[in-house]
């Protein structure tokens, strides 16, 4: 096995990788490859697919517009995909873009988009959000791309959550402090964590939240947090748990 070189270029394909596969990059891939990065022939680049691992791959001698890469060898074994639901009421625009990608590099397994009550963003641009977590998975050397799931009413995603999976459920109203060394067993096994709109949970769903088993309420601090800002601060902290749990 090579050594990991984490300053190379990384392209997401949905093609399989195996020793001396040959890969015809669409016209976007190959756009980025020949015209952005400017990949000549006979180097290389490192291509994943969420399933097979990472591969090093050298281009070839092709066409013009063409771009094909050919693989050369594993350079890491695949991930498994993190057991950790990420459920938030989805946002505008730049913002959601902003918080996909951030949940990804902390390490969110499935991204789930959850209509609350105070929910702000009446459509979700499914295609949008996937684009998002290839490019964050690119960037930050991630191998198990996230699943993004179909927008769910708040009810019912909540009812769907299977009983053995953790809740850590982020109340502004909850005490500082309160919660954390709670969390520190929930991490080990099923998790989700919920972040509620821009205004919060209704107070309907933060009973529904509190009363379910298995459910952690945690604070986020003294201050009221942007919900982009409170994914980025639920995931750390869930993060550093898992390590010290580890």
């Amino acid at each position: 096995m090579e050594s990991y070189d984490f300053r190379a270029q990384r392209l997401f394909v949905p093609d399989d990788l195996t020793v001396a596969a040959e890969i015809r990059l669409d016209r976007e891939r190959a756009h980025y490859v020949g015209d952005v990065i400017r990949l000549a022939v006979g180097k290389a680049i490192h291509l994943f697919n969420g399933r097979d691992g990472e591969w090093r791959a050298v281009r070839t001698g092709a066409g013009k517009r063409e771009v094909v890469l050919v693989c050369e060898a594993q350079l890491r074994a695949q991930a498994a995909l993190a057991d950790l639901d990420y459920a938030f009421a989805p946002l505008k625009h730049a913002r959601l873009d902003y918080m996909v990608q951030k949940a990804v590099e902390m390490g969110a397994g499935r991204l789930v988009p959850v209509i609350t009550r105070h929910t702000q963003a009446s459509r979700v641009n499914l295609e949008r959000m996937r684009a998002n977590v290839i490019e964050a998975a690119e960037q930050c050397g991630i191998l198990a791309v996230p699943e993004v799931l179909e927008p769910a009413p708040f009810s019912r995603w909540l009812a769907g959550l299977q009983p053995d999976r953790r809740l850590v459920f982020c109340d502004e109203a909850a005490t500082p402090g309160d919660g954390l060394a709670a969390l520190a067993a929930a991490v080990r096994g099923p998790l989700a964590v919920a972040v509620g709109p821009e205004g919060g949970f209704s107070q309907d769903e933060r009973r529904m939240l509190a009363a379910r088993p298995a459910t952690v309420v945690l604070s986020l601090g003294p201050r009221i947090l942007r919900a982009d800002t409170a994914a980025v601060a639920a995931l750390a902290l869930v993060e550093a748990a898992r390590q010290r749990a580890d």
